[in-house]
């Protein structure tokens, strides 16, 4: 390179410094005046071949190159398994002898033209490759858009249930603030989901069996982890505590724990691996489900160092969010512990206990604040069957002796059944889902009672606290995966509803 091309040199140097001792570059140059998916097969291509991709964006000097280099050079930065990119004021093959990839790749149709890089990796032992890559990789930011870029505008808030009980969106507003510096106490079982993308292939000739490949894995905090974390985004203090194994996924735990600022106590179990759940998604649906847990019971001297844990912080917390998935975390002996330690310092508590794939009873937790089952996890509880829904969630008060139950009715929204404020008798309203066309219901039970909880426990009546719940609910379940959702989330949403 000549003494024009310091730039050049530097981006070298960077690219180098940022890939790391023995890591393999891959390098790919072009002009990219549009990107398009034939740009994003390639890359993609590109970035399965080594550990580092780096790409190299011609100059506006270069015949062919017809929008300016900034424009071009930001539409592939945009590009998220590209790891670095400069604009060249070199050859590709001058840059190529400077930054010594591993891989050169080209598009296929360059194999049977003259290409000047082929002298240049020959001269170190580098390789010069030639793919359009495949089809499929084009969906990859496609995909990545859908988990990180929530779709809101599916939701509609009934205007008729403010008005019956008398609140309105400043309110909620209000409400929302008050929510700063609460302190939240969260147990129960760790879970790890992992959604593995995949383009449907066809299928099988052999057997009728769906044939699919993976394009993409994302790995989310599920379980009660993800209700801390909403906790702590929507503004409070948290302590976390619950049980992992000695495993890759309780590492990735721990640190997107640390990651939303939550204040987590995992005790390490040798017997059981952390909870991991897998879904296989294409198409925007998922196709399979698979679960690998352990769901014994921890041992009794686990136990114990478990409840000592938890009631060490009882002093300085204003709720506690029992969320159950029953895989054990949670004995019935550590939980009438729990329960009466909060009833003797006067601390309110919810709970939550998932029978989707197992089986629990919700009203264990007896004397509850709130109970958030969903119509099969009420009827589990009380044996009940064939009664209606008011008289379902009039059993399960009594048998939990819990003061709300809210059952979650899924496409058909809520039910509350709650005593009001200076009434004898017990009060029975609904409300409808918000969101009419979720990508992801998996966590829209988490977000409802996490939101509906806090606000009861900041001074809001059950009214109120489940219509701001259900707010929280068709937000999370506009986006794919779990992934927190904030009190800004909130605001906007309700800033969006003058």
């Amino acid at each position: 390179m000549d003494s024009s091309s310091t730039t050049d040199i530097a981006e070298i140097n960077k690219a180098k410094s940022l890939a790391g001792e023995g890591a393999r570059i891959v390098f790919v140059a072009g002009n990219f005046n549009t990107v398009h998916p034939g740009h994003l097969r390639l890359l993609k291509f590109a970035s399965e071949c080594g550990d580092f991709l780096v790409v190299g964006v011609a100059g506006d000097h270069v015949p062919g190159a017809l929008l300016p280099a900034q424009l071009r050079f930001d539409g592939i930065t945009a590009i998220s398994f590209v790891d670095h990119a400069f604009v060249m004021t070199s050859a590709p093959e001058d840059i190529i002898r400077a930054l010594k990839p591993s891989i050169v790749v080209k598009g296929d149709e360059h194999e049977s033209k003259f290409n000047p890089e082929q002298a240049a990796v020959d001269e170190y032992g580098g390789k010069l490759m030639f793919s359009s890559g495949e089809m499929r990789f084009s969906s990859i930011d496609l995909l990545k858009r859908d988990i990180l870029e929530p779709n809101l505008s599916s939701i509609v808030l009934p205007n008729d249930y403010p008005e019956r009980h008398a609140f309105t969106m400043h309110d909620l507003r209000s409400t929302v603030e008050k929510f700063k510096g609460l302190r939240v106490a969260v147990l129960g079982d760790l879970i790890v989901d992992e959604y593995v993308s995949c383009e449907a292939l066809g299928m099988s000739q052999e057997d009728p069996t769906l044939v699919v490949t993976p394009i993409m894995q994302e790995r989310f905090i599920g379980g009660a982890g993800i209700v801390a974390s909403h906790a702590c985004k929507l503004g409070a203090q948290v302590n976390y505590f619950s049980v992992a194994g000695k495993d890759a996924a309780a590492d990735f735990a721990r640190e997107k724990l640390s990651e939303y600022h939550v204040t987590a106590t995992l005790f390490e179990d040798d017997s059981r691996p952390t909870t991991l759940k897998q879904r296989f998604r294409a198409a925007g649906k998922t196709l399979l489900r698979v679960s690998h847990l352990r769901q014994h019971d921890i041992e009794p001297r686990l136990a114990q160092r478990y409840a000592e844990a938890v009631i060490a912080t009882l002093d300085n917390c204003d709720l506690v969010i029992f969320s159950d998935f029953n895989y054990g975390c949670l004995p019935q002996a550590v939980v009438d512990q729990l329960v009466e330690a909060c009833v003797e310092r006067g601390i309110p508590f919810v709970a939550d206990s998932q029978s989707s794939s197992q089986m629990g009873d919700v009203s264990r937790f007896r004397g509850a604040m709130l109970l958030t089952p969903t119509e099969r996890e009420a009827r589990l509880a009380v044996r009940d069957y064939s009664s209606g829904l008011v008289v379902l969630a009039e059993k399960l008060r009594q048998r939990s002796q819990s003061e709300n139950i809210i059952l979650t009715l899924g496409a058909e929204g809520i039910l509350a059944h709650a005593q009001s404020e200076g009434e004898l008798d017990w009060l029975t309203d609904r409300l409808p889902a918000f969101n009419s066309s979720p990508k992801d219901t998996a966590g829209a039970g988490d977000s409802f009672l996490t939101c509906t909880s806090m606000a009861m426990t900041v001074g809001v009546d059950i009214w109120q606290s489940m219509y701001l719940g259900s707010i929280a609910a068709a937000c999370q379940v506009s986006r794919v995966g779990n992934i927190p959702l904030s009190a800004s989330d909130l605001m906007q949403e309700l800033a969006d509803q003058h």
